[in-house]
């Protein structure tokens, strides 16, 4: 089959020529249709982001017709009464669990009191309310997870802290104790299917996946895989492509993530060869001799030099949560790094998932995920007085959709691209304090930030008014901030304050990843971008034609 020759990215957006850039092809092919950026910039390789959300972004998020509705008020659970409503709600969800097919647990409107912990542990189950607003449904959380979470599911992490000495110092506040494992982890909604680990910390508590096949070939960009034996692999299934890195800092893959860098890569990428380095969950399309079709494309080429397998992945599917109100007390944030847990949605093991209609009011962290692939978050909402660490976390997740997300309350990191998190996208985004694209560390490449609003106070130092907005965390045995491909489109930049009309506001990114993507950024003042290291950079000053790059990726290759 001929390949043809892809547009490039200059002529993308000046033109509006199509930006279907990975071409998507009738038939299985090992073709390299996705070349790297060339010396003279005429070529920019860009990734197809469109596959990201439940199922793939190609179905509809609907009520199944056969769903057996769960109501809570049958379990003498009502509403605005000012009674502690713990006991009756989880007799109802624990009900739910045992229902067959699919079950909603529902909930009218008004306030409910709960002092545990919300859990779902299977599949094809959906918590729905009668909306997020004042005339919703409210759930209201007085006690924080480090009081309420008394089962063992954290353990592993609290031994890790320990172990590692993993320590917050800040004597201008009177800090000096060990992380909270709820700085990052557990929600008083905890979504997690029983017996997964939501990430590896403990060594000697790994067990290797079992492994359906080894990959012989493949190339990034395609979605067509030759295996050494396809005997384990049916249609439908859902599994997980794992690249391992077995020959250490010069391994194919940290060549593939990260490119040509001088940038310092962290002991995490070679320290651990048991543990996959790059995780794709994925479902098969096709299966014929060898040759396997899968539903996205390909992360990275798979040959000798860049070796993978298919592993069977223990996940639950078809979860949601809708039309509710997560609200804690108000009240002070003690420091980063140990927070008493107000945390909101914890979403683990889950593919083809969603939450949707949702808000959430003082939260140390409104909704943080690991472990998943093809869910798609939309419309929540995020305020109150607490700072917060994360607004939204995405930690070692594929495909993730988060879409129409206002976050008003100040967090630390607000839409977090976390460790190995891939093919993610924030879109159309909008945060009001302190707001931050965190970056993460850990591998995460090939990420999107998407037709995003930010509304900031700009600094000032000896060159004039900035705002570091590319503000990223993780540790050093993670870095760089992210690898190659993360991308940055039509960001749209609100200075509040801090620079004159007629200046022009900087904006940082100090210690990100290589091969970033900054394309479209404009705003109330002139800007300008210093990004390290240098990113491929277009329309600075001017918004590009096509307002979001995943929805006209996604309209293109539904065309098709």
């Amino acid at each position: 089959m001929k390949i043809p020759k892809l547009v490039p990215l200059a002529d993308l957006i000046h033109h509006h020529a199509l930006i279907s850039i990975l071409i998507i092809f009738p038939n299985i092919t090992l073709a390299d249709t996705t070349p790297e950026i060339s010396k003279d910039g005429s070529n920019v390789y860009m990734p197809d982001f469109s596959y990201a959300g439940y199922h793939f972004g190609e179905k509809e998020i609907v009520t199944e017709a056969d769903t057996t509705y769960i109501n809570i008020t049958d379990f003498d659970a009502f509403p605005n009464d000012n009674k502690d409503d713990t006991k009756a709600i989880l007799s109802a969800l624990n009900f739910a669990h045992s229902v067959k097919g699919h079950v909603t647990v529902s909930f009218p409107k008004g306030r409910f009191i709960i002092k545990d912990i919300l859990r779902i542990s299977r599949s094809n189950i959906t918590i729905s309310g009668k909306g997020m607003g004042t005339q919703g449904t409210q759930l209201y959380f007085p006690m924080p997870l480090s009081i309420i979470d008394k089962t063992p599911l954290l353990d592993e992490l609290r031994n890790y802290l320990r172990l590692h000495n993993k320590k917050q110092h800040d004597a201008e506040i009177y800090i000096d104790d060990y992380f909270s494992e709820y700085s990052w982890s557990g929600g008083v909604i905890w979504i997690q299917k029983e017996g997964t680990r939501p990430v590896p910390y403990l060594e000697e508590l790994d067990e290797q996946l079992p492994k359906l096949a080894t990959i012989t070939e493949g190339k990034r960009g395609t979605k067509a895989l030759k295996v050494s034996d396809a005997s384990k692999i049916s249609v439908g299934d859902v599994l997980r492509i794992d690249w391992h890195n077995k020959n250490g800092k010069q391994a194919g893959i940290i060549k593939s993530i990260y490119g040509d860098t001088d940038l310092m890569i962290g002991s995490h990428h070679f320290d651990f060869p048991n543990r996959p380095l790059v995780m794709q969950p994925t479902q098969v399309k096709s299966v014929s001799g060898n040759m396997i079709e899968i539903a996205d494309p390909l992360l990275h080429d798979i040959n000798k030099d860049i070796p993978a397998h298919l592993s069977s992945w223990e996940h639950l599917e078809e979860v949601g949560i809708e039309g509710i109100s997560i609200q804690f007390p108000t009240g002070d944030t003690y420091g980063h790094h140990v927070e008493q847990g107000f945390n909101g949605i914890y979403l683990t093991s889950v593919f083809n998932g969603w939450i949707r209609n949702v808000s959430f009011s003082n939260a140390d962290s409104a909704l943080l995920t690991e472990n998943s692939g093809n869910v798609t978050i939309s419309n929540i909402r995020s305020d109150g007085t607490r700072f917060g660490h994360y607004g939204i976390h995405l930690g070692s997740v594929h495909n993730f959709l988060v879409e129409d997300v206002k976050i008003s309350n100040p967090t630390v990191h607000t839409f977090s691209m976390n460790t190995k998190s891939t093919k993610s996208v924030f879109l159309r985004g909008e945060a009001f304090t302190q707001p931050s694209l965190d970056q993460h560390a850990g591998a995460n490449h090939q990420n999107l930030y998407d037709n995003m609003i930010f509304h900031v106070e700009a600094v000032r130092d000896e060159e004039g008014p900035y705002y570091d907005l590319w503000f990223g965390g993780g540790a050093g045995y993670w870095q760089p901030g992210h690898g190659r491909y993360n991308t940055t489109w039509n960001a749209k930049i609100f200075v509040e304050s801090g620079a004159n009309s007629n200046e022009t506001v900087r904006i940082l990114g100090k210690t990100e990843g290589p091969d970033a993507r900054v394309i479209g950024m404009y705003g109330n003042r002139k800007l300008a971008v210093e990004h390290y290291p240098s990113p491929h950079i277009a329309d600075i000053n001017s918004k590009v034609a096509i307002p979001s790059l995943y929805e006209y990726q996604k309209q293109k290759r539904l065309e098709k």
